[in-house]
């Protein structure tokens, strides 16, 4: 792949702690150019898919039946274990993250199969959450269309106007406990299983939850029945809470950074808001590998075709993209507790900076 001529897209930036200069000093005027550009890179490979799922599955499977054992001989043990065994399931759902965008297999047939199989494991009905997730790319960073895929976040003049009570539920909410515990827990374990918000507006979904309902009961029964109830809940309880709270986190990150980008709909545009609004999260190598490159979450937005182990490439062959909204692993740590999006500043800020001024 030649080398990319286009305009750098902006300098390196803190996305919790840089400057104030806003999206548009970090992010190209051609960001539809951009997305023309990286058009060639949506091709996926059969090949490096199925190797990807083996390479996902069979570890998984492995280290749950080892963790399963472990149960055995000591509880500590397998609680250690159950860290892996929920990065593997995390891994997972990538790859069904990849079969909603219909990007893993060229065969939209395949992608739909294995998203629906993959759904009973991660607890995610696929129809359900492909509508909901497609809805939060042609809509992230649209403040006149918030409220279906995507993390609950007020204005600033929003909140202020607000009774106490329902500032208290706000901030209560945006607590990193409830966010990246309680809620993660709630969102898969019982929303997911009868998700009200969209089965009223979206027809065909039904089908889809009862479907992946059904499958994880039978799994639960089978595997209850063979290894004792007590057992298989005491591996796949923490297997669950681990996975679901580090899935949020990433998603969380992607998109909940200081400079991010919100705009009304009037003046939002996809492009700019996907370059502008979504992180570069550079992670350790295997971390990268273990959340299939999910971090180069800017160019998953601009080209959702393209499949997660090209994302790479992309930066690669346009180091350009590797400057934009770059967010370290230790630097996202202050991104938990930003919390309202100032429109006169351009700004998501943290509750203390609210109160300040």
């Amino acid at each position: 792949m030649a080398s990319s001529q286009q305009r750098p897209l902006g300098a390196a930036t803190d996305a919790c702690a840089g400057d104030a200069s806003g999206p548009d000093t970090r992010v190209s005027d051609n960001a539809r150019e951009w997305f023309r550009t990286l058009r060639p890179y949506r091709n996926a490979s059969t090949t490096r898919s199925l190797i990807q799922l083996g390479a996902t599955a069979i570890p998984l499977i492995t280290l749950w039946v080892v963790t399963i054992i472990a149960v055995q001989y000591g509880y500590w043990f397998a609680l250690l274990l159950s860290i892996p065994t929920a990065g593997f399931l995390v891994r997972l759902f990538m790859i069904q993250h990849d079969c909603g965008h219909r990007s893993f297999f060229r065969s939209r047939f395949a992608n739909d199969l294995l998203g629906h199989v993959i759904g009973v494991f991660t607890l995610t009905p696929f129809i359900y959450w492909r509508k909901a997730h497609a809805i939060h790319h042609s809509t992230s960073g649209n403040l006149d269309h918030r409220g279906i895929g995507d993390l609950h976040l007020l204005t600033v003049r929003e909140y202020q106007a607000l009774p106490k009570w329902r500032r208290a539920l706000y901030r209560l909410y945006r607590n990193p406990f409830v966010l990246f515990g309680i809620g993660p827990v709630y969102l898969f374990v019982v929303k997911f299983r009868l998700p009200l918000d969209m089965l009223r507006m979206r027809k065909g979904t039904l089908l889809s939850v009862l479907a992946t309902n059904f499958g994880i009961a039978a799994i639960v029964v089978t595997l209850g029945i063979l290894l004792g109830f007590g057992d298989f809940f005491l591996v796949q309880a923490p297997v669950t809470l681990l996975a679901s709270a580090i899935g949020t986190w990433l998603f969380y990150v992607q998109h909940q950074f200081r400079d991010t980008y919100w705009a009304r709909d009037d003046s939002w545009r996809f492009h700019t808001a996907a370059i502008a609004g979504s992180t570069y999260y550079v992670l350790p190598r295997w971390l990268r590998w273990l959340t299939a490159n999910i971090g180069i979450h800017h160019i998953h937005h601009l080209s959702s075709m393209i499949p997660n182990y090209r994302l790479q490439e992309c930066l690669k062959d346009f180091p350009e993209l590797g400057q934009v909204n770059r967010l370290t692993l230790w630097e996202s740590l202050k991104c938990a507790r930003l919390s309202l999006w100032d429109e006169s500043s351009q700004q998501l800020i943290s509750f203390r900076t609210y109160s300040r001024s």
